[in-house]
Parts: structure tokens; C-alpha cells; sequence
């Protein structure tokens, strides 16, 4: 009898095995560990996650409970560090990963340096980046500081250098960059200047009211009065058939105006 009934839970434990499945999550090492729910498996025999692995290699954490924590210190990993977690779980039943924020990059840039040359090329250098995110470019015009583009970041401590060449406006302009990770403030560089002597320029409506024409090219925006942005780009002139008749703001070079298009 008791053979039988030894038998019997071996087939349960073979069966429960049998039907499995990975949840992975990746990030990079932001010196936090995760924290996994981990409720009953599918068949109601034992819990849901049954392995867990980071980069490959099987972690000593106690998964039979109802919640557990993946510890990364026996990994040696550094700041900024790739990581994979598979957590192993039986079918039919998922685990939930309490905090998946503290593996996600997060803007920890420090900035060695920052300037702006003859031709407009804006440098900066870094060191201490903990994971790969993106510098957004910001222009200050329009009474706001505005993007116009993006750099990507190399994600690691050492130090990078990184150019983007802008688009100034006539007279002073201000740039600066920042980043900004998952469920963390924006982290901003210094702000740099740098003096146009191009000619400032002018605009016109045309008489058949479905153009606004530029004296040169110019990054332009057309607002209504509540604040939407209705037309936006970059050249010398703007269609603005669609537009009804009435009031707008126009955004161009470092000028905010406003224009009625009438009937």
C-alpha cells in the first residue's frame, strides 16, 4: 500500500513539471533586488514558480512560498549591469513580479562637460550612466524649453562623449539635455548658449488664405486658443487650408504671435 501511494505522488511531481513555463524580465542592475508573489500552482499542488535564474545561473532563493526575493549580490554585478531573470513556473499559474521598476535604467548621468561650437554642434560629455537611455536635445524658445531630438546613451560608468547638431534661431539660444528613466524625475544637464547672427525672419499670410509663407526656414508650431498644437514642422511656408477662420498662435524661430486667418 504505501508503494502504491509513493508512486502516486511521483506521477503528481512528473506531471506538475511536465507542464511549465518562463516569465523573463530584463533590466539593468540598479543595486535593488526584486520581489516576486507567488501564488499556487495551477492544480493547487504546490506554488507556481518553482526555479529562478539570473543570466543564466540558478539562484539559491527560497521559491517555495508565497513571496520571495531575488537577491543579486552572490552575481557580483556591477551598476548598469545586463540582467535576465527567468523565473520558472508551472502551467496554468503566473507569478508577478512586485517591483520590476528596479531593474529598469534610471537617469544617473554626471556631466563632466558641456558646449556649443561655431557650426552649432552641441558636445557634452558624462560618466556614471546605470543603464541605456536616451539624451533628449532641448531647445528653449516658444516661452518653453522644447525637443528637438535625441542622442542615445551608452548606458555604462565610464566616460562618453556625444554631439547633435542643432537648429538655432536668430539671436541667443539656450540648449541643455536630460534623461529620463522609468518612475524617476528627469535629470538635467547645465544649459548652454550659443549667439545666431542670422537675420531674423518675417512671415506672411497668403492672399488666398491657405498659406503662411517664411522670409527663411524656421521650425514653426500653429496653436489654437486652448493650447493644441494644429500644424508643425520645418521649412519656408505652412498649409493652413485646413484651418478654420479665427484666431491661432504662431510659433516660429524664437517668436510667439498671434495671426487670424479671416473668411
Amino acid at each position: 500500500m504505501k508503494k502504491i501511494f509513493l508512486s502516486f505522488l511521483f506521477l503528481i511531481a512528473v506531471s506538475a513539471f511536465s507542464n511549465q513555463d518562463v516569465l523573463i524580465v530584463e533590466g539593468k542592475y540598479q543595486q535593488k533586488n526584486l520581489y516576486v508573489q507567488n501564488g499556487f500552482s495551477g492544480n493547487g499542488v504546490g506554488f507556481c514558480a518553482y526555479e529562478v535564474k539570473v543570466n543564466g545561473q540558478v539562484t539559491t532563493d527560497e521559491v517555495n512560498s508565497s513571496a520571495f526575493e531575488i537577491d543579486f549580490s552572490p552575481f557580483k554585478l556591477k551598476a548598469g549591469d545586463k540582467i535576465v531573470v527567468e523565473i520558472n513556473h508551472k502551467e496554468g499559474c503566473m507569478p508577478k513580479v512586485l517591483n520590476p521598476e528596479a531593474i529598469k535604467p534610471r537617469p544617473t548621468f554626471d556631466l563632466l562637460s558641456m558646449d556649443i561650437n561655431k557650426e552649432a554642434v552641441l558636445s557634452w560629455s558624462t560618466k556614471n550612466e546605470a543603464g541605456a537611455l536616451p539624451y533628449i536635445v532641448e531647445q528653449f524658445k516658444w516661452n518653453k524649453w522644447v525637443h528637438v531630438g535625441e542622442v542615445d546613451g551608452a548606458g555604462s560608468p565610464e566616460n562618453h562623449t556625444y554631439t547633435f547638431k542643432v537648429n538655432p534661431t536668430s539671436g541667443t539660444n539656450k540648449f541643455r539635455v536630460k534623461q529620463t528613466g522609468f518612475g524617476s524625475a528627469p535629470r538635467f544637464s547645465k544649459e548652454v548658449t550659443y549667439t545666431s547672427l542670422m537675420e531674423k525672419p518675417s512671415f506672411e499670410i497668403a492672399k488666398d488664405k491657405k498659406t503662411i509663407s517664411f522670409s527663411s526656414e524656421t521650425a514653426f508650431e500653429v496653436y489654437d486658443y486652448y493650447g493644441n498644437v494644429l500644424k508643425k514642422g520645418f521649412g519656408t511656408s505652412v498649409d493652413i487650408t485646413s484651418l478654420k477662420a479665427g484666431k491661432y498662435y504662431l510659433c516660429y524661430d524664437n517668436i510667439v504671435t498671434e495671426i487670424e486667418k479671416k473668411k
